[in-house]
């Protein structure tokens, strides 16, 4: 393989372990942050999404969730214009743009209405959490799917 077949490769490579960074950490929160927040009082809850809801929007997390359905889609039109262009390869790049569509149209409003909640009384406090909890756990799960599934269909591409 050479030239932009090399390319295409390495893009490719990139798509993988870029998602899977993505998806193991809706993963772990699925499997360990979301299970522990809910042992927490509503006060105690809140508080602590609110802050996980600020400190991700850091420059370690943000480029990563911008390049993952970037680099899949991209990587996978480098396969196509080599001609090399798989079902499994689609797959992945589709999965990957899910991913980024259900944070974008469902947890990131979820994290927005959670932060603007009012909050000063124990009925605030429950029906702020009361709205945001299971939704955002639902749609953490699809998204940690759909993240597990675009990994595995770009790596079965490469």
């Amino acid at each position: 393989m050479r030239g932009a077949g090399m390319v295409a490769q390495w893009l490719l490579v990139g798509a993988i372990l870029i998602n899977g960074l993505l998806a193991g950490l809706y993963f772990a929160f699925a499997c360990s942050v979301v299970l522990a927040f809910a042992r927490l009082d509503d006060a105690a809850y809140v508080t602590a999404f609110r802050l996980i809801n600020t400190a991700i929007l850091n420059r370690w997390f943000l480029p990563v969730f911008f390049l993952a359905p970037a680099l899949a889609l991209v990587a996978v039109g480098a396969r196509a214009a080599e001609g090399d262009l798989g079902a499994a390869g689609v797959l992945g790049a589709a999965a990957s743009a899910a991913t980024f569509l259900i944070t974008v149209a469902a947890n990131v409003p979820l994290n927005r209405r959670l932060d603007a909640a009012p909050t000063a009384s124990g009925v605030e406090l429950r029906a702020a959490r009361d709205a945001f909890e299971g939704p955002w756990r639902r749609w953490n799960l699809v998204r940690a799917v759909t993240g597990a599934v675009a990994v595995l269909a770009l790596a079965a591409a490469a």
